[in-house]
């Protein structure tokens, strides 16, 4: 544990220092100005010795004593010194300054990595010294080398020196050494020789004065050729002409002396020691050279040459410009001028050439044209050994042109555009196509290669309409008709009708749908295509009729929904026709069924409903009985009327009619009581429409009607409960029978 401690107090303090280091590295420095100061002046003479001062205005924390770096720049980039002291300012010395030191300064002082520049200063130096100029030898003979020397001593930077001869510049190269040397060869005569350098100063070049002059005799070479023509530089063509070049016969014992004829860029002969001789032509007129050297000492002489034509340029013509096979042709040659004095005109030879092949001497040139005499012509003349081909000339007899031939590319669909090509196998081009239909010209064109078709654009509004179109084809020759276009055409489908068979609303599970897709037009091979708006995409088929029926077989109840159909062909327009509904119903048996079993289920309702009502009214009251006794004082004679409680009444009144009664005899009750005069009467009320106003009554023999009417206001309509009650209280209010 106490390790730990230790260690971390360790570690606290070298913290504590870092951070005392840290803090004292980076006081507080302010820098107010830095500013570079030129001594004597920003503008000096050549060899001032100049101060660069960098000085730099800095506040800083009391106690702390901060390190600083200077920095000297020329041009911007150039780093020419640095210095790192404690001073607040630096200097930078130029020894006898050169117009090689003027430039652009600045310096920059660098604290704690952090560089403060000051503004750029000129510095500019005026006064190049003047070059000094050295020969080796200042007599020499010509084509002897001598070597110059150009100094400026104490001149630094980048320096161009310059060679002369008088105003005439011999050499230029550029130097960063104060001094250069050239060898050089000066022609014969007398040298002036002198340098110059400059220096470039940014986009100003700074030259200085002239050196001094030095003569340099030069002794010639007597080595200049001497050129001679025989018999005369005049001369006709044939003639023979010989040159001769000669030098002084001393120096032509120099195993160095090279002696030419030359006549632009061909050198012709050497002419050391023969003469040349040539037979001229008219094309040999020009300027002559004989050219003497001797190492790198050359001499010139030259002479014009003038040669006259013996005879023009023969000249070759064909009879007419246009041809055509089968028609005649003559093939001529002659010249326009000869030279009388020399020669006569049946002096000159006339060849005539197919192709480079010979076709006949002496004489025109007559044959019938075909394809065989075309090619190219050319003719010679000759006459005195001198000899002259013609330009050639290319001949092709003209052919006339054939019939044309129409043709379309790609299918002709009626109220599409199309293309339309005619072309004729032979013809000479250029050949002109008209397209018409019919009488009418709808247009033209011209074509210039064989190769290519004249083509049109066109429609037809009907089928029968593309033969009405043909191509007339007409060169220099008589026009040439052509057959009448013969192409299918495609009729775009019209709209399709979808019927369905059975209609629809008849249409029942377990029936076969028949779906018909018709269209009114359309050229076969015809595509149609069933969908269902549900399941899509149902059937396809391509018939070469213009309709199509489709069968669903055995229709359920998911078949229900709408149809439609598409049709198309090779215009490749689809057309839809507009979409059918229709619903499946339920077959015949299934409807049976369900009736049977809802009459079964409203049976078993009602039996289940009288016999829950009759077990419920068990549980109540017996019915109510009504008993009339008979008139005569006889105990067994008793008359009962017994009202039917479970009857449903729906009539507005009940009403008890006497004919609707049915009377029986009721056994005696008491025993030893018998009369057969004595009868029970029970009344059976049947369902139907009573007045309960009217109850029958039975009193001994004779009938007694009890009249049970509404007051203004009761109620008319009365249900069941309602009627009891009512027969109740009326019965209870009955008077007691009679004695």
């Amino acid at each position: 544990m106490q390790v730990k401690i230790q260690t971390s107090l360790r570690m606290g303090t070298f913290l504590l220092l870092l951070l005392l280091i840290t803090y004292e590295a980076h006081a507080d420095f302010i820098t107010k100005n830095v500013e570079l100061l030129i001594n004597p002046s920003s503008e000096v003479q050549r060899g001032t010795n100049v101060t660069l001062t960098c000085q730099a205005e800095i506040s800083y924390s009391q106690g702390s004593h901060p390190n600083y770096t200077y920095i000297f720049y020329k041009d911007y980039i150039k780093q020419l010194k640095t210095f790192s002291t404690s001073a607040t300012n630096q200097t930078y010395f130029i020894k006898d300054a050169r117009v090689g030191h003027s430039s652009m300064y600045k310096c920059a002082v660098v604290i704690d990595q952090r560089e403060h520049y000051s503004s750029i200063k000129n510095l500019t130096v005026n006064g190049l010294q003047t070059p000094l100029l050295t020969v080796d030898k200042i007599r020499l003979t010509e084509g002897t080398a001598l070597t110059a020397t150009c100094s400026a001593e104490g001149e630094i930077g980048s320096l161009t020196f310059l060679f002369k001869n008088g105003s005439k510049e011999l050499h230029s190269e550029v130097s960063h050494e104060h001094r250069i040397e050239h060898k050089m060869s000066l022609p014969g005569g007398t040298g002036n020789l002198s340098c110059q350098y400059f220096i470039n100063l940014g986009r100003t070049n700074i030259f200085s004065n002239n050196s001094n002059l030095i003569k340099v005799n030069i002794q010639e070479l007597e080595i200049k050729p001497v050129i001679t023509v025989r018999p005369s530089t005049d001369a006709t063509e044939g003639d023979n002409i010989r040159f001769n070049c000669t030098v002084d016969m001393l120096q032509q014992q120099n195993s160095e002396l090279r002696i030419f004829l030359v006549r632009g860029p061909t050198t012709l002969e050497n002419m050391i020691k023969n003469e040349y001789s040539m037979q001229v032509k008219a094309n040999d007129s020009g300027k002559y050279e004989c050219i003497s050297q001797m190492g790198a000492i050359q001499k010139y002489s030259t002479v014009n040459i003038t040669v006259k034509e013996l005879f023009s340029v023969p000249v070759l013509s064909i009879s007419a410009a246009q041809v055509f096979e089968g028609e005649s042709i003559t093939v001529t040659c002659q010249v326009n001028s000869f030279a009388s004095e020399r020669i006569q005109s049946d002096e000159i030879k006339y060849s005539i050439f197919r192709d480079d092949a010979l076709l006949i001497r002496e004489g025109n040139y007559s044959v019938t044209a075909s394809k065989e005499t075309n090619g190219k012509y050319m003719c010679k003349a000759e006459a005195k050994s001198i000899s002259k081909k013609s330009w050639s000339l290319v001949f092709e007899a003209k052919v006339f042109v054939s019939r044309p031939e129409i043709r379309v590319d790609g299918p002709v669909i009626v109220g599409k555009p199309f293309r339309i090509y005619c072309h004729s196998e032979n013809g000479s081009l250029p050949i002109s196509y008209t397209l018409k239909r019919d009488h009418l010209n709808l247009n033209w064109t011209e074509v210039s290669s064989l190769h290519n078709e004249a083509s049109f654009l066109a429609t037809v509004s009907t089928p029968a309409e593309i033969s009405s179109y043909w191509c007339e084809a007409k060169n220099t020759g008589p026009p040439k008709k052509g057959e009448r276009l013969n192409a299918s055409v495609i009729v775009p489908v019209g709209k399709p009708l979808l019927t369905v068979l059975p209609v629809p609303g008849d249409i029942k599970e377990g029936d076969n749908v028949t779906l018909i897709c018709g269209i009114p037009k359309g050229s076969p091979p015809i595509s149609f295509r069933f969908y269902n708006s549900s399941s899509s995409h149902l059937h396809t088929a391509t018939v070469s009729s213009n309709s199509f029926a489709y069968t669903l077989t055995e229709v359920n109840r998911q078949h229900s929904g709408t149809y439609y159909c598409e049709a198309f062909n090779q215009a490749q327009e689809t057309s839809q026709s507009d979409s059918i509904t229709f619903k499946v119903s339920l077959a015949m048996w299934k409807k049976a069924l369900i009736a049977t079993f809802s009459m079964l289920l409203v049976a078993l309702l009602v039996l289940f409903f009288m016999m829950y009502y009759k077990a419920k009214q068990g549980k109540r009251e017996m019915p109510a009985k009504l008993s009339v006794k008979p008139a005569s004082p006889k105990s067994d004679e008793i008359l009962t009327l017994n009202l039917i409680n479970d009857t449903h009444y729906s009539a507005d009144t009940v009403r008890v009619k006497d004919k609707e009664s049915v009377w029986s005899e009721r056994p005696l009750e008491s025993a030893g009581s018998s009369n057969a005069g004595d009868v029970e009467y029970t009344e059976v009320v049947h369902p139907q429409h009573l007045d309960p106003a009217r109850i029958l009554l039975r009193k001994g023999t004779d009938t007694v009607y009890s009249e049970l009417q509404t007051s203004q206001g009761a109620p008319e309509h009365l249900n069941h409960q309602e009627i009891q009650e009512y027969v109740k209280i009326n019965l209870d209010q009955l008077p007691e029978p009679v004695d």
